[in-house]
């Protein structure tokens, strides 16, 4: 599997800022704060594929990409994250991600690579970046804690022209075990708005952030 992502693979991501590409079986899942989740049976894992369309307001673009990029200020406002950093790992980078899950499951861990790309189309800057899970990357797994082994995601997000973010997210990942269905559901449903009002809220705090480093 390669270390790089395509040109067209980014190049795909942010056209789905102007036009979702939701042919083929995708449902409208939920609605909630402005933020529309449709989501993709995969036959295959029996699990779903999300793409996630909203705004985040008051929130610039720039600095939405910025903190989202930030791993050291993700563990401060994350309360998910039980461990996240970037190590180098034979000549290439790789994120180890380790998620809180609740009791009586056991968390999950992720080794990926990800990529930002700052591109201008016709006036226009949309931020976008694009990660995927690395299995070959060579970390060894803990008894504890079950590696996530299939995981993608591609993120595009430009100003909406009222200091907010218009954000488009395509979003898979198969966590393994014996998960309950109402515990996928509730991720969907309740995790992803959750997630991104914190990350509006770290939006907000992050010049505060900065000056402190």
């Amino acid at each position: 599997m390669s270390l790089h992502f395509g040109e067209e693979e980014f190049d795909s991501a942010w056209r789905e800022l102007d036009e979702p590409q939701l042919e083929g079986g995708w449902e409208l899942f939920t609605e909630n704060m402005g933020v529309k989740i449709y989501r993709l049976l995969d036959k295959e894992t029996g699990l779903y594929e999300y793409k996630i369309i909203g705004v985040l307001s008051a929130c610039p673009a720039q600095q939405c990409a910025d903190v989202y990029m930030d791993l050291a200020y993700r563990k401060q406002w994350d309360s998910y994250v039980k461990e996240l950093q970037e190590n180098e790992f034979e000549g290439h980078k790789a994120i180890y991600w380790e998620v809180k899950y609740p009791f009586p499951l056991s968390n999950r861990d992720y080794v990926y690579i990800r990529e930002r790309r700052d591109i201008q189309v016709e006036g226009r800057t949309i931020y976008v970046v694009l990660a995927r899970s690395s299995p070959n990357t060579p970390l060894a797994e803990k008894s504890s804690v079950m590696r996530v082994k299939d995981y993608k995601q591609s993120l595009a997000m430009e100003t909406d022209g009222a200091g907010g973010t218009k954000v488009f997210m395509n979003y898979f990942d198969n966590p393994g075990g014996m998960i309950p269905t109402w515990l996928v559901n509730w991720a969907a449903k309740s995790g992803v708005p959750g997630f991104l009002t914190d990350m509006k809220k770290a939006c907000n705090n992050y010049d505060g952030h900065c000056q402190k480093k």
